[in-house]
C-alpha cells in the first residue's frame, strides 16, 4: 500500500463516517427516531476521525509535509466532507507520490526514524496504531459528551 492509497482510504472512510453521522442526527432530530443512529454513527465516526489523524500524520511525515500543510490535513477531518476535497489538492501538487521512505537520510529526524519502524514494521505499527487509538476512543467515550446531557 503506498501512501497515496493509504491516505485516499482513510480520507473516503472518514466522508463515509460523515455520512453515517449525519444520517444518525437526521433521524434523531428530523424524524424523532431515537439517539441510536447518533450513538452508532458518532462511535463510528469517532474511531474513524481519530484514525484519519494517525494516517495523516504518518503521510506527512512521510512525504514531508510543512506544519501548515498537516494542520490543514487535520482540519479537514473536523468539516464534513473535507477530507476527499483535501486529498485530491495533495494529490494534484504531486504531495503523495512515491512510495514509503525506508532509510534515514541527512534530514531525518526522530518522525522520520519512528516512521522508518512502521514501514519496516507494518503488522506491528497497525497494531499499535489501532490500540493506540481504541484506548483514546475509550477515554474520550468515558469522559462523555462535552456539555452535560438534559
Amino acid at each position: 500500500m503506498t501512501p497515496r492509497s493509504l491516505f485516499r482510504a482513510a480520507a473516503v472512510a472518514e466522508l463515509v463516517t460523515w455520512t453515517m453521522l449525519i444520517a444518525g442526527m437526521v433521524l434523531k432530530y428530523g424524524l424523532d427516531a431515537g439517539d441510536w443512529g447518533v450513538r452508532i454513527g458518532g462511535g463510528v465516526h469517532g474511531f474513524v476521525f481519530l484514525a484519519y489523524l494517525v494516517v495523516t500524520t504518518v503521510v506527512a511525515v512521510n512525504q514531508r509535509w510543512s506544519a501548515g500543510t498537516l494542520l490543514l490535513g487535520w482540519a479537514s477531518a473536523v468539516v464534513p466532507y473535507a477530507t476527499v476535497p483535501f486529498e485530491v489538492a495533495v494529490a494534484r501538487r504531486g504531495m503523495l507520490e512515491g512510495s514509503w521512505r525506508r532509510s534515514p537520510d541527512a534530514h531525518s529526524g526522530f518522525w522520520d526514524r519512528l516512521l522508518f519502524f512502521v514501514v519496516r514494521r507494518p503488522v506491528v505499527a497497525v497494531g499499535v496504531g489501532v490500540v493506540a487509538v481504541a484506548v483514546v476512543f475509550v477515554v474520550l467515550l468515558a469522559a462523555g459528551p462535552p456539555v452535560p446531557r438534559s
